[in-house]
């Protein structure tokens, strides 16, 4: 079933942030100032599915939302600022997305970033429950391999918590595999459809080349390669901005494409698929990120697994020992 869906979807992955369908939906970015959250908002404000756009960051947000405002697409944009303002940013909100947070500097680890970030999310899910209980939470933040269940045990203690409404988002994995993929393959990335699945950080990541359509072939070494270049985009980015940041664009562009999946699902269009870092029983690891089906309830079907050859299956070896002590910080963080 797997190889079905995702040859179907395969087009759909192409799609413009420009879909068609109706202006039915609330989104609230929370770190929309940033410098994720102001591209994000930008093709976000795209989208003929959203009739409000609510931005929401600790300083420059009306001046975000007063220059958003301005292009001709019909949803509504709002800016919030601070504490006292997050309440009314999420009231009522379909989707939730979360770039909050300080980026990755050179020589920094995901973990690095953990005790500001992670606070930043345990206060946003609190939000979320009090405000806004019923939405999908698609967050960016990171170490999203910790992030994703800080929040979901936030969610628990205030009665709210649907497993089915609270993602990682590990899209750009995905961006990043098609663009090296179809770099090296000479062929359109925007015609690669790959499953990445695990986590989003270093080994965690697991792109399944063996599964790639169209087929590719390449060297053992050649694959050895290309996934430890999708593991390491990441750094690779922080590296070339020499201080100046993380990726922010790319990151803008797979978070827009996964809020987008994210409405098309909840609009009741069929076989939307992307892989995401969701609570999972599909490994040993608690969270796991594989193709899952997007509907009117969040995750509407997981598809587990894909196929896996010998590299693959060490690969898996090797993420899921970092996955549970991840999992596991994230979750003592909560319930702190």
């Amino acid at each position: 079933m797997f190889s079905q869906i995702t040859k179907q979807v395969a087009i759909q992955a192409t799609r413009s942030f420009s879909t068609t369908g109706q202006n039915n939906y609330k989104v609230a970015v929370c770190g929309a100032s940033g410098g994720i959250g102001q591209p994000l908002s930008l093709l976000l404000k795209q989208s003929p599915l959203i009739k409000e756009l609510a931005l929401y960051d600790i300083v420059h947000t009306p001046g975000v939302a007063a220059d958003l405002s301005h292009i001709d697409t019909g949803s509504k944009v709002k800016g919030y600022t601070g504490p006292a303002e997050v309440d009314a940013c999420l009231k009522g909100a379909d989707v939730v997305v979360i770039p909050a947070g300080v980026p990755r500097k050179p020589g920094m680890t995901r973990d690095d970033l953990f005790n500001v970030n992670a606070g930043i999310i345990k206060d946003l899910a609190a939000g979320i429950a009090k405000n806004c209980p019923k939405a999908c939470v698609a967050i960016i933040t990171n170490p999203v391999n910790t992030c994703v269940p800080i929040a979901a045990e936030v969610l628990k203690k205030h009665g709210v918590h649907d497993p089915k409404r609270v993602f990682g988002v590990s899209t750009l994995d995905i961006v990043r595999a098609r663009a090296f993929i179809g770099e090296a393959a000479g062929v359109d990335p925007q015609k690669v459809d790959i499953p990445v699945i695990g986590g989003h950080s270093g080994v965690t990541i697991m792109p399944i080349l063996s599964q790639c359509n169209p087929k590719v072939s390449f060297s053992a070494d050649k694959v050895k390669a290309l996934t430890e270049r999708i593991q390491e985009a990441g750094t690779e980015v922080v590296k070339a901005k020499a201080g100046a940041g993380s990726a922010t664009l790319s990151m803008a562009y797979a978070g827009a494409r996964f809020a987008v999946s994210l409405l098309r699902g909840l609009s009741g269009e069929k076989n939307v698929v992307e892989c995401s870092y969701v609570q999972s029983n599909v490994t040993e690891a608690a969270y796991f990120s594989t193709p899952l089906v997007l509907g009117k309830n969040g995750i509407e079907e997981n598809l587990g697994l894909p196929k896996l050859n010998d590299f693959e299956k060490k690969l898996l070896e090797a993420a899921i020992p970092e996955l549970k002590k991840n999992i596991e910080k994230g979750v003592k963080f909560a319930n702190k």
